[in-house]
């Protein structure tokens, strides 16, 4: 069943891996492309917020006034239903985490300044700005190989505020 239909159109049901990769962005209309697990991890997949049981929303169909669809290029990292993380969120969120807790550059007022802000980064807030400034500022002080490994776990599931101010 699709997910949503409106007069300007509809959401298909995506179907992610539990790591984050987008698997089939329209499992209605395609569902040839679905799999159970994800050829890039091996991960099973899901349709449904684990938390509420709502459809991913993933690629939208426009039906007026010209018959258009557009493309879902990443995987959400919130549930627009009930306001959960995702699991690939989640999961993301405990390995910086735990690369925070390993790095023994930082004092331990550094290390929960590090924490924080990279709870913050994920989100769209008021304070998603002071948390980019934290994050690039920590993140300066760490070095670049440390920096690196952030920067490939979180880009995915940061907002986009944070990803100017902190990536450029």
């Amino acid at each position: 069943m699709l997910q949503h239909e409106d007069q300007e159109g509809w959401y298909d049901t995506a179907q992610i891996c539990l790591n984050g990769h987008l698997v089939n962005a329209s499992t209605e209309a395609s569902p040839v492309y679905s799999r159970k697990f994800c050829d890039e991890c091996g991960a099973a997949t899901i349709t449904k917020c684990p938390k509420c049981k709502a459809d991913i929303p993933g690629k939208f169909h426009a039906t007026a006034p010209f018959r258009l669809s557009f493309p879902m290029l990443t995987a959400p990292a919130f549930c627009s239903n009930c306001g959960s993380p995702y699991p690939w969120t989640e999961s993301r969120l405990k390995a910086a985490h735990d690369l925070a807790n390993e790095i023994s550059e930082l004092r331990g007022d550094d290390r929960d300044i590090l924490t924080q802000s990279i709870d913050e980064l994920i989100k769209d807030t008021p304070q998603t700005q002071v948390a980019a400034v934290r994050f690039k500022k920590i993140m300066l002080e760490v070095g670049k190989e440390i920096a690196d490994a952030f920067r490939e776990i979180l880009i995915d599931i940061v907002s986009e505020t944070a990803k100017k101010m902190i990536w450029g």
